[in-house]
């Protein structure tokens, strides 16, 4: 084809690799600056300096007119999960960090939180036992039994 492609939305792109530089009449210096649009075989994780996401942030903030954020998002080739987790990044560094060493945990405080938590199961076991007793003991009064006395006769 003489070098030249045609792209999925149906424009066509010189050796330059510029989208749509030959379907809009562009000049080749132009063209130059844009990425090229092939879609290389294997994607490779982008990585934002601080400085550069730094900047993105402060345009975010100064855009004030509707759809301004977008704008720049689309012209930055983002997403506005990148902005959101940006934001945290940087409140997340504002805030101080604990320096030297992690406090150990006690050995014994995982046995102790098992048994705690053991004890209170049994506890409402217990209740439940208890309250089953009541009833049976009140079920005898109405029946004129006596209340089984542990003994067999």
């Amino acid at each position: 084809m003489n070098g030249v492609t045609v792209s999925g939305n149906g424009t066509a792109a010189g050796a330059g690799g510029a989208k749509g530089a030959l379907a809009t009449g562009a000049e080749p210096g132009a063209a130059a600056a844009r990425p090229n649009p092939e879609v290389p075989s294997k994607a490779r994780r982008r990585r934002f300096t601080a400085e550069y996401k730094l900047r993105i942030l402060r345009e975010a903030e100064r855009s004030t007119a509707p759809g301004g954020i977008g704008a720049l998002l689309r012209r930055e080739g983002l997403y506005s999960s990148h902005l959101t987790t940006w934001r945290a990044q940087q409140a997340a560094s504002l805030e101080p960090r604990r320096r030297g060493r992690k406090p150990q945990a006690n050995p014994l405080q995982a046995r102790v939180a098992h048994l705690e938590r053991e004890n209170a199961r049994l506890q409402r076991e217990l209740e439940k036992a208890q309250i089953i007793i009541d009833v049976q003991k009140k079920l005898a009064a109405l029946l004129g039994k006596d209340a089984p006395s542990g003994r067999s006769s």
